[in-house]
């Protein structure tokens, strides 16, 4: 009766083991090392889980923006710079046009928005024509849109004082301080902050509840009759298109959607990091969105908000601590090429394992 009970006990741990994964284990469990060395090594514990807050509360809607298209089969979004310029071009004409405050954040997002369908539908198109190698020809889009944009951020007629050259009075420049904009336009609604009490630790609530409220229209979508036809044509597009559901028309709703979160994506990362980065600034950011998600157990037709969630945890946690910790342990500063050399490794393995469990 013993031995039965333990190989059940052992089963059950299995089955958990295979659900959660043996990688993503492996990577929790140093995550947790690295909060608990942080102290040992003379660093404050709340100001670590501050930073790993923040900076999932900055990237967590851009990790987001990959679930639709891994839903419609359409892959991983490595187009994502597509997106990320809708928001850009958003931003910049906000403040071209004078708005302030919280206000140039609401703007920003309304006129991104046609840009994100405008570019969201052309990327849609072009990725139907070529269906089975939509992941490498999303690559070649998505950085070419970023060299595009460095041109036309020159020759665009921008006359802002804060964002043209001073010398030129044209042609915008590499970062634009977004203070008197909407620097912390999200973070700063419902603040908990407990340095008053001596406890270095903030959380930007603003911006988790933004995301909460995305997350959860994207599970309600992916539950209605248009969101289980993009599911379907996912999982078998020959079934879908017999079941008479059109098997395009889904994939580019798919492409259109994932090109608009990652507009709102690069704003809400923008008012936590309070600047504006142009140029060459959004030409890797798809790298660590989809190095995240895949961490978080997603595949490439398969994802879930607690894909997003743990995965945005896990990448972020490990990019910031690791640098931080180990330039303590070792009392030099090491933190770049950690940070480079940690962020790229975790984007690897992601990439490496990008087509285990199928759907």
């Amino acid at each position: 009766m013993g031995n039965t009970t333990t190989l059940g006990n052992k089963s059950k741990f299995r089955e958990l083991l295979d659900s959660f994964g043996l990688p993503r284990l492996i990577i929790a469990c140093f995550l947790l090392l690295l909060l608990i060395a942080a102290p040992i090594v003379g660093l404050d514990f709340p100001t670590q889980i501050t930073n790993i807050i923040t900076r999932f509360s900055w990237n967590a809607v851009m990790v987001l923006a990959m679930v639709p298209m891994v839903h419609s089969g359409c892959g991983l979004n490595f187009g994502l710079p597509l997106g990320i310029v809708s928001g850009l071009l958003g931003a910049t004409l906000s403040i071209e046009l004078g708005y302030t405050g919280f206000a140039s954040f609401l703007m920003a997002i309304l006129i991104a928005t046609p840009f994100a369908l405008l570019f969201g539908g052309g990327y849609g198109w072009l990725l139907n024509k070529i269906k089975g190698g939509e992941m490498m020809i999303a690559t070649y889009v998505g950085f070419s849109s970023v060299s595009f944009m460095c041109m036309m951020w020159l020759l665009l007629p921008y006359k802002h004082p804060t964002m043209v050259w001073g010398f030129s009075a044209s042609g915008l420049r590499t970062v634009i301080s977004l203070e008197g904009y909407y620097d912390k336009a999200l973070a700063n609604i419902l603040t908990i902050d407990l340095n008053s009490i001596g406890i270095n630790l903030v959380i930007p609530t603003g911006t988790l509840l933004f995301f909460a409220l995305l997350a959860v229209l994207m599970w309600a979508f992916l539950h209605t009759k248009t969101g289980t036809a993009m599911t379907a044509v996912g999982s078998n597009p020959a079934f879908a298109r017999a079941a008479g559901i059109n098997v395009d028309r889904m994939r580019l709703i798919s492409v259109i959607m994932s090109t608009w979160l990652g507009a709102l994506g690069i704003l809400v990362y923008e008012q936590g990091f309070g600047f504006v980065q142009l140029y060459n600034g959004p030409f890797w950011m798809a790298m660590p969105a989809v190095a995240a998600i895949l961490i978080g157990g997603a595949s490439v037709n398969k994802a879930s908000i607690g894909n997003v969630i743990i995965g945005t945890i896990l990448y972020q946690g490990i990019v910031t601590m690791t640098p931080t910790v180990m330039s303590a342990a070792f009392q030099m500063d090491m933190s770049e090429v950690i940070r480079i050399v940690v962020s790229n490794g975790m984007i690897l393995y992601a990439l490496t394992r990008k087509t285990e469990r199928g759907r």
